[in-house]
This record gives structure tokens, C-alpha cells and sequence, in this order.
């Protein structure tokens, strides 16, 4: 299966489940940027159910930005909240502890660009996972892709209807399984078996 996938923020199990079972994949470098999609945002189990992670971005006068142009805004701390927000929610997991160390960075270093930090969020998950993490790019955009397996769609999390087989969620008996966060809630709640897990999913 050759795969063409949007790189997305800490993305969502169905994003993984996909790269799980591809044979080769492809990210899209040359689409526009859309608002209100996983591009920059991702979402996570926290004491109160689910909870929207954003990422802010610099906003341009253009009518039209290209993803891999987006630049990412610092006059705030997101890096911080966001980190507070991933430890509320998943600290008492199994597995947090023995990945904290391999996602910490990603919350202290300084990207200019969220194409850049999407990757590398894909890069320290895939590390995690035990997964490989090659992949190829576009280079031009195309609306209709043929020869791929077209999974663009998975950033944009309104069209995503990817149901999965439950698993023990830190919070699950307070609010039910809350299906297809993001990958993280994958990892620190499954640890090791989050991969064999990614590859039996239905696509």
C-alpha cells in the first residue's frame, strides 16, 4: 500500500494505523494551509474528558499559505501548557514515565515552522513505537492522486470516522473509551503493544 498522508501534530491513531500498515508513504508538502484541522491541533484524554491541544500559528495576509510556509507563533508559552496539559492527562499512565524523557524535547525546543514540528512529532512517536519512519514528499500538488492510497483526509478530523477496538484509557471508567485520540494517548496507555495494536486496526 502506497500511502500519501498530511503530517499533522502528534497525529491520531487512524493517522498511525495507516503508516502502520503502508508499504511506502508519501507526505503532502504543497497543499494550503486550512484552518480548524489537525494540521496544528491534537486532542488527548484529560481528567475531564477530551481536550483540544492548539497549536498557535502566525497568521498571513495571504489569501492562500502553503502548510510547509506556516510559521509558528512565540508570543506565548503553548509549549508549556501544553506539556502541563499532557501530564495532567497522562501521568498516572502506565507508560508515561518510560517515554517522558523522548517527548520532553519537543516541548522546549524552539521550531519556526509546523511542518517542521509535525515531522519531528511523527519522528519521536515512530522512535517510540519501534516503528520506521521513512518516507517520501510531494512536490507539486495534486487533487486527485491515483497511484496512492489517498489518506489526506485523516488531518482533517471531521472526516475521519475511523472506529477502533477499545483499550484501558487512564480515565476510562470515568468517562467510557474515547476512540481515535491522538497517538500519545495510544502510547502511554499501551506502551509496547501500541504498535501490534496499530497494525490489526481496521483501515
Amino acid at each position: 500500500m502506497k500511502l500519501l498522508l498530511h503530517p499533522t501534530y502528534f497525529p491520531s491513531i487512524s493517522h498511525f494505523v495507516a503508516m502502520a500498515q503502508a508499504d511506502s508513504l508519501v507526505y503532502e508538502m504543497e497543499d494550503n494551509f486550512q484552518k480548524q484541522t489537525n494540521r496544528n491541533r491534537m486532542y488527548i484524554y484529560s481528567p475531564n474528558g477530551v481536550q483540544l491541544l492548539n497549536v498557535p500559528i502566525k497568521h498571513s495576509k495571504e489569501a492562500h499559505q502553503r502548510t510547509k510556509d506556516v510559521r509558528l507563533e512565540t508570543a506565548f508559552d503553548w509549549q508549556k501548557q501544553h506539556f502541563k496539559s499532557i501530564e495532567a492527562a497522562y501521568r498516572t499512565s502506565p507508560f508515561f514515565e518510560y517515554f517522558e524523557d523522548a517527548i520532553t524535547p519537543i516541548f522546549t525546543k524552539k521550531h519556526t515552522f509546523l511542518m517542521d514540528l509535525n515531522l519531528e512529532t511523527i519522528a519521536i512517536v515512530c522512535k517510540c513505537l519501534g516503528m520506521k519512519n521513512e518516507f517520501g514528499v510531494t512536490q507539486e500538488y495534486f487533487h486527485e492522486v491515483p497511484e496512492y492510497n489517498d489518506f489526506r483526509y485523516l488531518a482533517n478530523g471531521k472526516k475521519d470516522t475511523a472506529q477502533f477496538e477499545p483499550y484501558t484509557q487512564v480515565f476510562g471508567e470515568k468517562h467510557g473509551f474515547l476512540n481515535n485520540m491522538s497517538v500519545l494517548d495510544l502510547l502511554f496507555n499501551e506502551g509496547r503493544f501500541a504498535l501490534d495494536y496499530l497494525k490489526n486496526q481496521p483501515l
